[in-house]
C-alpha cells in the first residue's frame, strides 16, 4: 500500500497507522544508510523550517538542524527569549505569521495543546519534539534502535518502562508500543497513578493491533523482557519534587541485578538522555552532597553491552530526517 504523508503534521504516534509509522522506520533505516555511505541527493532543496524551543535540548536541536542541513533546508532558531509568541503576539497569530513564511514547524516544550493549535493555525506541517505528556520523534529513534539489535519483528517485542512511569516518555512508549502491536509494561511504584484518559485511548488501540499495555509495581514483570528502559526522575522545571521521588523511585532504578531479573541475557537497556548514572554531572554532585542518589540507572549498566543509548541517540537523526522528507 501506497503511503503519502505530506502536508501531515508529527503530532504524535496516535495520529498514525501502523503502516505508516513502518514506512517512517524504512525511510529512517534508508536515510541512515545513505548517509553512512556518503549518499547525499537532498530532497529539501529551497525549504524553510522554524525550530521553536521553549525547553533546553540537545539532542532534539542537534538532530533537526543537523536534518535539515544534511537535506539542503534552512533553519531559523527561536527560544523562548528571542520571540514574542505568547508574550505580546498571540499563539494563533504568531502561527499564521510562521505559515507564511516556512515550510515546516518543529515545537519543544510544554503543553501538548501547543502542538496542536500550531498545525490548527499555520496551515503548515508541525512536528512534536516533545511536550508533557508526549515525544513521539524520540520513539521513531528507540524502535529504529531495536530493529538494528534485536533478532525479532516489533509485534513481537516487550519493553519495560522503569521508574517514574508518570512522564512523557513512558505515555510515548505506551502510545507506540500500542500502534506497533507490541507488550509495554509501565514498572514503577503502585502510588503512581497513570493518566486515565491516556491509558484507556493507549488500551483500546492495543486491543486492534493485538498489543498488550501492563502496569505493574512487581519484578515478575520483568521476565522475558527486551528492552528496559527508564527516564530522568526530575524533568526540568520539577527539582522541588527530587527528594520525594528519590524516596519513591530508587527501588526501580535499573540496576545489573534488574537486567539478570529479565532471564535475557541479550536484553537491550535503552534511554532517551540525558542520563543520571554517575557524578560527574554538577546537579548529580550536588543532590549527592545532600544526601540523595538522583541517578535513575547505575553506571555499570550504562556502559554494559546492554546499553544501546548511543546508537539510539544517533538515530534520533535519522528518525527525525525521515519525518521531515515524509511530510514536507
Amino acid at each position: 500500500m501506497a503511503v503519502n504523508l505530506k502536508g501531515r503534521s508529527f503530532l504524535t504516534l496516535m495520529d498514525f497507522t501502523p503502516g505508516e509509522i513502518r514506512y517512517l522506520l524504512d525511510l529512517g533505516h534508508d536515510l541512515k544508510r545513505k548517509k553512512r555511505a556518503g549518499i547525499y541527493d537532498p530532497m529539501l532543496k529551497g525549504k524553510n523550517v522554524v525550530l521553536l524551543f521553549d525547553k533546553t535540548s540537545t539532542r532534539t536541536r542537534c538532530a533537526f538542524e543537523v536534518a535539515c542541513h544534511d537535506e539542503g533546508a534552512h533553519v531559523t532558531f527561536l527560544d523562548s527569549g528571542s520571540s514574542q509568541i505568547g508574550k505580546k503576539e498571540s499563539l494563533e497569530d504568531s502561527a499564521k505569521v510562521l505559515g507564511r513564511f516556512f515550510d515546516g514547524i518543529e515545537y519543544r516544550g510544554y503543553e501538548q495543546q501547543v502542538v496542536e493549535d500550531l498545525a490548527k493555525y499555520s496551515g503548515i506541517p508541525v512536528w512534536n519534539g516533545l511536550t508533557d505528556v508526549d515525544h513521539p520523534t524520540q520513539i521513531l529513534a528507540d524502535m529504529m534502535t531495536m530493529e538494528e539489535h534485536l533478532s525479532k519483528p516489533l509485534h513481537k517485542c516487550k519493553v519495560v518502562f522503569c521508574g517514574d512511569i508518570r512522564n512523557n516518555m513512558s505515555y510515548a512508549w505506551m502510545y507506540g508500543c500500542a500502534k506497533m502491536g507490541m507488550h509495554f509494561v509501565a514498572y514503577g511504584p503502585s502510588e503512581l497513578t497513570l493518566d486515565p484518559e491516556i491509558l484507556a485511548k493507549a488500551k483500546a488501540v492495543a486491543d486492534e493491533t493485538g498489543g498488550i499495555i501492563e502496569i505493574s509495581s512487581t519484578p515478575d514483570c520483568l521476565k522475558g523482557a527486551d528492552v528496559l528502559y527508564t527516564d530522568v526522575w526530575a524533568s526540568m522545571g520539577e527539582e522541588a519534587q527530587i527528594p520525594d521521588k528519590v524516596k519513591i523511585l530508587t527501588p526501580y532504578k535499573v540496576t545489573m541485578e534488574m537486567i539478570q531479573e529479565t532471564e535475557n541475557p541479550d536484553v537491550l537497556f535503552l534511554h532517551c538522555l540525558p542520563a543520571f548514572h554517575d557524578f560527574e554531572t554538577k546537579m548529580a554532585r550536588e543532590w549527592k552532597e545532600k544526601g540523595y542518589d538522583i541517578r535513575e540507572v547505575t553506571d555499570e549498566v550504562f556502559r554494559s553491552r546492554h546499553s544501546v543509548v548511543f546508537d539510539e541517540a544517533e538515530n534520533r537523526l535519522h528518525s527525525i530526517k525521515a519525518i521531515i522528507a515524509a511530510t514536507i
